[in-house]
Parts: structure tokens; sequence; C-alpha cells
């Protein structure tokens, strides 16, 4: 059995652009090295909040315009590997050096990060495991699933979210794609109230644990 990374995370939210898209800042404290995660907008804000960060690949959740915009510029200054799920790699600006799949691990310093494939949001929609640390990207948010065009895209995300996630501890920490962080306990009480009623089998778009 591999030994558990000895280094604890340190996590830095960024809340950027004109959908208050977050990106996040991994960094193993032990060795400096770290990862970024979707790259909104402002790219010279990302770059002056890693400053003291050395970044060795830049890992994005899925292929949204509201989650890529500064892709390029980051891409052309830092010079590290840009890693997608194939099925969200055409929408970006720049070619992928890496194609994440389900279960892969990413290290970084004496951290490593799990790849979790969790389709609905969009076909390749990724979530990212760092110890207890969740950060779901458009998957899972505070109070219901990321957002959905179809039914069958909403029984989708939530297989994921259901099969993939809520099999993680309860006090695993959530850090989505937009707004504040939550507690995977707390999605699962909220989500047990959703599945006990009936829903309308057009249900989708935005959907909320506890009022839809």
């Amino acid at each position: 059995m591999r030994p558990e990374p000895r280094c604890c995370v340190r996590i830095e939210r960024l809340t950027l652009g004109p959908y208050a898209t977050n990106s996040y800042i991994l960094t193993c404290p032990d060795t400096g090295d770290g990862l970024l995660v979707d790259a909104p907008a402002e790219g010279s804000a990302i770059m002056r909040a890693a400053k003291h960060t050395k970044a060795t690949h830049i890992l994005v959740t899925h292929s949204h315009a509201d989650h890529i915009g500064a892709l390029s510029e980051l891409k052309s200054r830092l010079r590290v590997p840009v890693a997608i799920h194939r099925l969200d790699m055409k929408a970006l600006s720049v070619k992928p050096e890496i194609l994440l799949e389900d279960g892969q691990e990413v290290a970084f310093g004496k951290a490593r990060l799990k790849v979790i494939h969790t389709p609905g949001h969009t076909p390749g929609s990724l979530c990212f495991l760092v110890g207890k640390h969740l950060l779901s990207g458009d998957t899972l948010f505070p109070h219901g699933p990321g957002r959905t065009n179809t039914p069958a895209d909403l029984t989708r995300i939530i297989g994921s979210i259901t099969g993939r996630l809520f099999v993680l501890s309860d006090d695993t920490e959530v850090y989505p794609g937009h707004g504040n962080s939550t507690i995977l306990a707390k999605e699962k009480e909220e989500f047990a109230v959703f599945s006990a009623r009936s829903h309308d089998p057009g249900l989708s778009g935005d959907v909320l644990w506890l009022s839809s």
C-alpha cells in the first residue's frame, strides 16, 4: 500500500471574471510545488497570487468559457502542461498536453491529487480530490448540482454526485466552481430531502435540493 502524502496542502481561492468563477491554487508547503485549477479571467491576478508557488500543471474542471478565459495567457506565461478530460478538450483555446482519466493521479511536491470524472454539467466534467478536499468544479455546489440543459443531463449529474462524490467521507470539504465551500455531509442530507420527493420528469436547469 502506498503511504499517504505527508504534506498538508494549502488551498487559495480567487473569484474572478463576470460570473464570479473560482480559480484555485493548490500548494504543497513542504516543497512549494503546486497546481492551478481553472483559469476564469484576470490572468495577471492569478499570476500574482501564485508567485510563491512553483506551478507544475494547469488543471481544467470543464471547458465552459467562464472557466478558461485566462487559459491561453497563463499557458504562455507559465509554460506548464494543461490537463483536461478528452471529452471537453475541443473547446480549449490551447492544445492540452495531458488528457485526464478517471482515477488518475497528479503529483505535486509530496501531495497527490486524484481525478474523478463526473459527467453531467458537461460530458468531460472533472472533480479533483486532495486528502479530504474536493474541488468540485460545476458538478456540486452548496444546495444542489451544477446547471444542466436536459433531464437526461440532470440524471447523469445526479448519478455522478451520488455514485462518485457521496461515497467520500462526510467531512470532505467541497470547493465549487462558484460561491463558497460546503461540507459533503450537508449536501448528502439535503439530497436525501430531494430524493424523497417526486419531481417533474422534465426537470433540469438550476436545481436546488431543498426547493426543486
